[in-house]
């Protein structure tokens, strides 16, 4: 294994060289503007920082949070049309009703619901209107729409008047992207629609990232396949993650927690991941993130499919600090910290000042905060500490103590000493933990589906069945196939002895 793992954070861009025997080199370079250059700028220095040991790659795995950014600052998105499949049910809420006022005017490229959908035990709920399909397929080719989100009631327990009017649109609107909500959510319509819906709007942005990413590694002169990595600890091919832009939201986190993982050799642990903006907590189970069961929302939108169950707070090494009254973030001078911070000659202070004032860091120039005031360094460290400390405390499920991985580039910002944490394990390359675990990650299969008719047993092994050849198709070796999650629920309501079964495999490229 020789592999290329890159993370793209708000203030770095970390790259780093993986093999059999570990982390053989790491670079950190700040994050530019345009993304795809401080890609370029960690390639060039990993390159040149392995030399002639760097050999045959045999993929580049990339984490970012280009497409998070995107939808948070209402930038590069594109008018979608929202399709509704479900009438004369669901009409009180139509698409895009919950949207912040700002992102729904950016992204709005119109709302058309025909008749269609399903009831909860997979009858049809009226018969599926094809005529007024065709029609609606027209006028949103002539509407200049460049995407579409198609969402029909109860679609993942039957998909087939999503697939039939993706059919009919691509003979109507063959130019239009089209996003499918039984490819990516739950049951739930208005937040499997809206993700639906932000995956679509993302499309172009999508392509014209993953083609920059490829560009980057061809100026770097490293030749291999490209990946990006998933919210699940997973990656994806770049060709996927052009139809599918949502699955990285959280991905860098994810990344942070499977590296942690992978370095220590921990499967069951909290981990604090310190950027130079935010401090990312989660909890490890069997290697990989506990995955989140409630809504979640991105850029103010609800959504409900799968995504980390993290909780992310206004700490980083970038975050300034107020002295009257104390104030530690959520402000932050981001990837322009080696320019701003007093330590490099700036003229902000910063929680990496303080640290560094502290004697927690060796950092930049220590005689450039020297004269700090003492009472006002030991009142930031521990604010700092109380920060960190709450949010483990939330994050945990239970009182037994866990120990706790302490990653990011700010990773001296997390205390020795928390309650209920048995112990701050602090490892090797934990700066960069975050492009580990783009480096080593797997390739998924997951099935989320309801069953009938048939014992508990046999839809366990249906739905593992499908989950496994989902993850071949994906990329993952056969023989390296392994369950990591299984989750099944009696459904009383529904007839045959119903089961809704979720199985999740993950193994490695093949």
């Amino acid at each position: 294994m020789r592999r290329i793992g890159i993370d793209v954070g708000g203030t770095n861009t970390d790259a780093v060289l993986v093999t059999e025997s570990g982390v053989a080199r790491a670079v950190k370079t700040p994050t530019t503007e345009d993304v795809t250059g401080g890609v370029l700028k960690a390639l060039q220095d990993l390159v040149a920082a392995a030399g002639e040991s760097l050999g045959r790659i045999d993929a580049v795995m990339l984490g970012t949070t280009h497409f998070t950014n995107a939808v948070v600052q209402r930038r590069g998105l594109v008018k979608t049309a929202a399709l509704r499949i479900g009438l004369p049910a669901s009409a009180a809420l139509p698409p895009f009703v919950d949207w912040p006022r700002d992102l729904a005017a950016q992204v709005d490229g119109g709302v058309y619901m025909i008749e269609g959908g399903h009831e909860y035990d997979g009858r049809p709920l009226v018969p599926f209107d094809r005529r007024a399909m065709r029609d609606v397929a027209k006028r949103i080719a002539d509407s200049g729409a460049r995407a579409v989100g198609l969402a029909a009631i109860f679609s993942p327990l039957n998909a087939a008047c999503e697939t039939e009017a993706a059919e009919i649109l691509r003979e109507e609107a063959p130019d239009v992207v089209i996003t499918r909500s039984h490819d990516l959510g739950r049951i739930g319509l208005l937040e499997r629609e809206n993700a639906t819906l932000l995956n679509a709007c993302l499309s172009d942005l999508a392509r014209r990232t993953t083609r920059a990413f490829e560009d980057a590694m061809r100026d770097s002169g490293v030749e291999a396949p490209l990946y990006l990595t998933q919210n699940d600890g997973t990656v994806m091919r770049a060709a996927f993650a052009e139809a599918f832009p949502v699955y990285s939201f959280a991905s860098g986190p994810t990344n942070s927690m499977r590296g942690a993982a992978y370095l220590t050799g921990l499967d069951d642990a909290m981990v604090a991941d310190v950027g130079g903006t935010t401090t990312d907590v989660g909890h490890l189970r069997r290697g990989f993130p506990r995955e989140a069961n409630s809504a979640v929302e991105i850029g103010g939108v609800r959504t409900l499919f799968r995504m980390p169950d993290l909780l992310s707070i206004g700490l980083g090494g970038g975050s300034l600090v107020q002295p009257e009254p104390l104030a530690v973030g959520p402000q932050s001078t981001g990837y322009r910290l080696p320019d701003e911070a007093l330590v490099f000659g700036g003229e902000r202070l910063t929680m990496t000042d303080i640290a560094v004032a502290a004697g927690l860091a060796q950092i930049g120039d220590p005689e450039r905060v020297g004269q700090l005031d003492r009472a006002l360094v030991a009142s930031a460290v521990a604010r700092s500490a109380e920060m960190v400390a709450e949010a483990v405390d939330r994050m945990k499920v239970d009182a037994a103590p866990l120990p706790l991985i302490a990653v990011g580039g700010g990773a001296f910002l997390v205390p020795e000493r928390i309650e209920g944490i048995s112990e701050v394990v602090r490892i090797g390359h934990q700066a960069v933990a975050n492009a580990v675990g783009a480096a080593i990650a797997q390739v998924s299969g997951e099935v989320d589906q309801i069953f009938s008719e048939t014992s508990r047993q046999a839809a366990l092994d249906g739905a593992q069945r499908l989950a496994e050849d989902r993850a071949v198709r994906a990329g993952a070796d056969a023989a390296s196939l392994s369950t990591v999650e299984v989750e099944d629920l009696p459904i009383a309501y529904l007839p045959g002895h119903s089961l809704r079964v979720r199985v999740r495999v993950v193994g490695d490229i093949a």
